[in-house]
């Protein structure tokens, strides 16, 4: 279906590139970005990711059919209080959050009161790299889309929101709010909690000069999503951090018995956890896993 309008609030990498991939494939007739700062509504139209850009949110989000949430998940609250008001009866409204249980419990009435319908989604690509000039139209191809709905959530809004993610490339897969934060606690969070720690290790000031030096490929692969924005991910690891906090414990019980395999010097321990390991990438590649950067 084409949306007559469509509104991204907040216009960085996730709603940059969602503004390139509408106007490509004409999914819209208008596209409005609302965005923070005054400097960006030039940086947005000259990069044509949308038709029109206003830090005033009433204006933007006025007669959209579809509003897609694009900021940290701090912000999100505060801006959906402040755009009900002009709210269009019957829009959609969703998110692209990577917390989907307190934004869901916290939105989903807000909306609903004002006669719309709110419904999670969570798309599984992303990158290191932030801020608008970073967009690209393709950054959703093959990449999947979580879909978050309720027990409260209106058939069509679902329907017509799995259908938009389709437009833009993506693969969608519903999952229960609970079920979703539960999978990206392991998936997702915790490798940005172990790259950032990467990071703050091997990086302090408290080792020799040359440390930086003898970081090469491997280091700069498993750390790339420490360049991320901390804001971000400061907002996610709170939301979710009953889960995090979980999958963490057990992450770091099982580095234990590594450790403790290395001080026993048991050569078959340490030679199972990296054939299981490659084992077990090797297949989940194998299963025709291509996702998206996040």
């Amino acid at each position: 279906m084409q949306w007559q309008k469509v509104t991204l609030v907040g216009v960085g990498l996730l709603g940059g590139s969602l503004g390139l991939a509408i106007k490509q494939r004409g999914l819209a007739s208008k596209v409005d970005g609302y965005v923070r700062r005054t400097a960006s509504i030039a940086e947005c139209e000259k990069m044509g990711v949308v038709d029109h850009a206003t830090r005033e949110l009433e204006r933007a989000v006025e007669n959209a059919d579809l509003v897609i949430l694009c900021t940290p998940l701090g912000k999100m609250r505060e801006l959906t209080e402040k755009m009900l008001p002009v709210l269009k009866r019957g829009a959609v409204v969703t998110d692209v959050g990577s917390v989907k249980g307190s934004v869901v419990e916290e939105l989903e009435l807000l909306v609903a009161g004002a006669g719309a319908h709110f419904v999670g989604s969570h798309p599984m690509a992303g990158g290191e790299k932030i801020g608008v000039a970073a967009a690209r139209a393709d950054l959703f191809m093959q990449a999947v889309c979580l879909i978050t709905p309720t027990s409260n959530s209106n058939p069509k809004a679902v329907k017509q929101l799995e259908e938009f993610w389709q437009a833009v490339g993506a693969r969608p897969l519903k999952l229960s709010p609970g079920l979703h934060d539960d999978l990206v606690s392991r998936s997702s969070h915790l490798p940005h909690v172990v790259a950032a720690e990467l990071a703050n290790y091997v990086l302090s000031p408290v080792h020799p000069p040359e440390q930086g030096i003898v970081c090469a490929n491997g280091f700069r692969d498993t750390t790339r999503v420490a360049s991320g924005s901390p804001e971000m991910w400061r907002d996610i690891s709170m939301a979710n951090r009953k889960n995090l906090s979980r999958v963490l414990g057990v992450f770091i019980e099982d580095l234990e018995e590594f450790r403790l395999a290395l001080d026993n010097g048991d050569i078959k321990a340490i030679d199972e956890f990296f054939e299981k390991a490659k084992q077990r990438r090797d297949s989940w590649c194998e299963q025709g896993n291509s996702p998206g950067l996040e």
